[in-house]
């Protein structure tokens, strides 16, 4: 089978690094693994990055992480009914998790922790076993129900002012949908305040480039596929662009041959059951790309397809159906294709 490759046509040619030299950085971060490559500026010490890209990680994750109890996204999961102070960075991703679901309908709910933990995904751990000790427990409706009041971003209230946030008494935030987006985008921009212009950052499989390799070739990265999927093998130049992939095959469990998987739909407080098996986005920044695979794959291949179009998303859906996968990309999608033909 052929290979495809994707070109963003951003209509500028990269100026080569000013080094010949590649630096590479991995580790373990946000309950999965990291990775940098960076062409760095001259006169830098590579102890400096690697002590920056640690410290940034760091700092994310005793923001936002829901599984560090001492995170502010934690204390604040924990804290009795009534508004509370926010930090400037915890304020700001917050409300940009909540554009993301004025814009999504709630197809990305930064509001969905009790389910998260209900459903068995979260920091309490798996779901109970049946009474034969042999799989999960699904929860009862009256559980999902409880759940549920508990969640929806329209419900959140923020005071401005006083750059507050309401908790209104067990309500639990759950960023995990674009924590690892904002994340890659935040050491992007670290590195780049630092003079290395030319990078690709990857953690748990998004990535996001900026400027070329040495060589003047681009951060060529391999687009993760779902298992059987039909599409060929796609190879992306990622040139001042940022890719993310939701797949089904990805923290699930099964109970009497029904598979549940961690993406869950807020409006409905149980795991999505749409067919999609993954949604591939392309986007300019990766907290977008990480939003927009998590929303379309909530939406579903039809409504997920439309929305896409219509907001001219690069995405490409591979959607389980009774003859197998099948996939179907969008035009924006297709327009990079073309680009690299």
């Amino acid at each position: 089978m052929d290979n495809r490759v994707l070109i963003p046509a951003h209509g500028r040619a990269p100026s080569r690094p000013p080094s010949d030299l590649i630096w590479d950085f991995a580790g373990e971060s946000m309950g999965t693994t990291w990775a940098v490559r960076l062409s760095p500026p001259p006169g830098s010490a590579r102890a400096d990055f690697q002590s920056a890209i640690e410290d940034e990680l760091k700092r994310i994750i005793l923001l936002f992480s829901h599984w560090e109890p001492r995170s502010e996204l934690s204390r604040l999961n924990a804290a009795p009914p009534g508004f509370w102070a926010v930090s400037e960075p915890f304020w700001t991703l917050l409300n940009a998790a909540l554009d993301l679901a004025d814009e999504t309908n709630g197809a990305v709910d930064p509001t969905l922790g009790a389910l998260v933990d209900l459903w068995g995904f979260g920091p309490p751990g798996p779901r109970p076993l049946d009474a034969f000790g042999v799989g999960p427990t699904v929860p009862f409706e009256d559980e999902i129900a409880a759940a549920l009041a508990l969640s929806g971003w329209g419900r959140l209230r923020l005071n401005r002012e006083a750059r507050a946030v309401q908790q209104l008494g067990g309500v639990k935030l759950d960023l995990s949908g674009i924590a690892k987006g904002h994340a890659v985008d935040r050491l992007s921009e670290r590195l780049t305040a630092m003079g290395a212009t030319h990078h690709l950052v990857e953690i748990g499989g998004e990535l996001r480039g900026a400027g070329v390799k040495p060589d003047g070739q681009p951060w060529w990265v391999q687009l993760e596929q779902a298992p059987g999927s039909p599409a060929p093998r796609t190879v992306a130049a990622l040139f001042d662009m940022a890719v993310a992939t939701s797949g089904d095959w990805v923290r699930r469990y099964e109970v009497y041959g029904q598979t549940y998987s961690h993406t869950l739909d807020g409006r409905t407080g149980r795991p999505v059951d749409t067919g999609v098996a993954s949604v591939t986005v392309l986007a300019d920044t990766a907290i977008y790309a990480d939003a927009m695979a998590t929303a379309l794959t909530v939406m579903g291949s039809e409504e997920g397809l439309a929305f896409a179009e219509a907001m001219n998303i690069a995405a490409a859906f591979v959607v389980r159906g009774e003859d197998g996968l099948t996939e179907t990309i969008t035009p924006a999608f297709s327009a990079m294709l073309e680009e690299g033909a």
